[in-house]
């Protein structure tokens, strides 16, 4: 027994003890030894101005192409404009009143924080190559924007830059009036071609004089004036376009409800227009040559349209600013028979109307398509929709139309107009469709309705010519033919928004040639 206990005592004793061995050591703390990591810079601060510089630099990379992408983006000569904008337009929205709205609001917001298309080339200052006197004012080229893209004037400053010399508003009616139902408006590419029966769509001449006016109202702080200040010529502006060089017209129209067969009523129709819009324009246009309001073509017949141009031109001169608006009249290339065009260049010199307008949209479809020229299926079917044709196919006709007005409004004197007998008037009118609409109402024009002058010299009739013109070469033929400026409309809806700078640059182009 006792040698047991010896055994177990030697056995917990013996330094191989596995149950001493198990033990663990107390915990002891080890001291930190501070190290020092190798660096390149000789102080922490030094990495500050390395960094501060690094994102200036970022920050200036970044700005410049910035600036770069805006002024590539809102040049006209830029390839989206003319290559990517329209076809994007017309793949977006099938339905090209939609896609017209949506290019006017998107002009409208881009000119409002300065993002908007503009000519920045040397084309955008006046050139003595490319610029024309009208109506004793040099306007800075003879390139015009027609009316019908703004047709409200929502943006009349945002087509200025696009270059033009001329932009047409309207048409405007005295009374809003929604215009013909939808759709109304159809394209045919393959023509380059348009198709509408928009019915004079018009929010009222009360709408647009308001616009007008704030435009005015905003120049005039501009440039220290009050608003009547700038309408009599204190700004040394014209008084409708606001930038000198340029002219504001402003298109003018009755009313649908209007009936046709009562002049009076038409007439009072356009004097509430000029009344209300007058004072903001630099050329009012009485607008006698849609196809898509009923009985107005029938006012191109010389009895309805010397009483209409005459009141029109009367409540002109009442306009409450110091330089009187000029008034023309827009007439259809529908009405192309010689005693058609003698009755309303007759109308023209008995009223004192300054000029006309040559050319609207064709409710004809003959001659339209070019040889060798296949169109499908859809655009068969859009031929055959009501309404009037614009495009590049109705220049021939434009071209024809100008030399042959050309050619009666010099040949006819004032002095000859008064001392038409009225029977002989009557006789002369084209006898048409149209004048049975107006047939009992007025047959031929009274002395009273003629503008005779002794005292004024004489002074050439303006024209401007619209339709099929949608380059250079087109618009130089069509002012060689006796236009004093060639105005665009289809051209710029497929063209995009450096149509205009485009024009002008094939026109200086085509003039060095010729003189070379």
């Amino acid at each position: 027994m006792a040698s047991s206990h010896r055994v177990a005592r030697r056995l917990f004793s013996s330094p191989v003890n596995p149950f001493l061995t198990c033990k663990r050591a107390p915990f002891q703390l080890r001291p930190r030894i501070a190290t020092r990591h190798a660096s390149t810079s000789t102080s922490s601060t030094d990495a500050f101005p390395t960094s501060t510089l690094k994102t200036a630099l970022y920050a200036t990379s970044i700005a410049i192409s910035g600036y770069v992408v805006y002024v590539y983006a809102t040049d006209t000569r830029a390839f989206v404009h003319r290559y990517v904008t329209p076809p994007v337009l017309r793949l977006i929205y099938p339905d090209a009143e939609d896609a017209h709205n949506a290019a006017v609001s998107s002009m409208k917001n881009l000119y409002s924080v300065g993002l908007h298309p503009r000519e920045r080339s040397s084309l955008s200052s006046a050139s003595p190559d490319l610029s024309v006197s009208v109506f004793g004012s040099q306007l800075a080229n003879p390139i015009g924007i027609s009316a019908g893209l703004d047709k409200h004037a929502d943006i009349p400053d945002a087509l200025f830059a696009l270059g033009a010399s001329i932009v047409e508003v309207g048409g405007c009616t005295p009374r809003p009036q929604d215009g013909n139902p939808k759709p109304r408006m159809f394209r045919v590419p393959t023509l380059d071609g348009l198709i509408n029966r928009y019915g004079l769509n018009s929010r009222g001449a009360d709408d647009m004089a308001m616009r007008l006016r704030e435009r005015v109202r905003l120049y005039a702080m501009s440039v220290g004036l009050d608003e009547a200040g700038v309408l009599n010529g204190e700004a040394h502006v014209p008084p409708g376009s606001l930038l000198p060089g340029r002219m504001l017209l402003v298109q003018i129209a009755k009313n649908k409800e209007t009936d046709e067969r009562d002049v009076e009523a038409i007439k009072r129709d356009y004097v509430y227009c000029v009344q209300r819009l007058a004072r903001y324009a630099d050329v009012l246009v009485v607008n006698v040559s849609s196809p898509n309001t009923p009985g107005l073509r029938d006012l191109q017949a010389v009895g309805p349209l010397t009483k209409l141009l005459s009141a029109v031109v009367d409540e002109a001169q009442k306009a409450d600013r110091t330089q009187k608006p000029r008034v023309m009249v827009k007439v259809s290339p529908d009405e192309d028979e010689d005693t058609q065009m003698e009755g309303i260049v007759r109308a023209v010199w008995a009223s004192g109307v300054d000029g006309v307008i040559v050319g609207n949209t064709t409710k004809r479809r003959t001659g339209l398509i070019p040889p060798r020229i296949n169109i499908t299926a859809k655009e068969q079917r859009t031929m055959a929709e009501t309404g009037g044709y614009s495009g590049p196919m109705m220049f021939d006709r434009t071209v024809d139309l100008v030399r042959r007005y050309r050619k009666m409004l010099d040949g006819q004197t004032l002095q000859s107009v008064p001392t038409m007998e009225p029977e002989k008037v009557a006789a002369d009118e084209a006898v048409d469709a149209s004048i049975a609409a107006v047939e009992g109402t007025i047959t031929g024009v009274s002395e009273s309705d003629s503008k005779q002058s002794t005292t004024k010299p004489l002074e050439q009739k303006a024209i401007f010519a619209t339709g099929g013109i949608y380059d250079g070469r087109r618009a130089l033929e069509i002012l060689n033919a006796g236009a004093s400026v060639a105005m665009v409309y289809t051209g710029l809806v497929y063209g995009g928004a450096g149509t205009v700078t485009r024009m002008k640059s094939e026109m200086k182009d085509e003039m060095a040639v010729k003189k070379a």
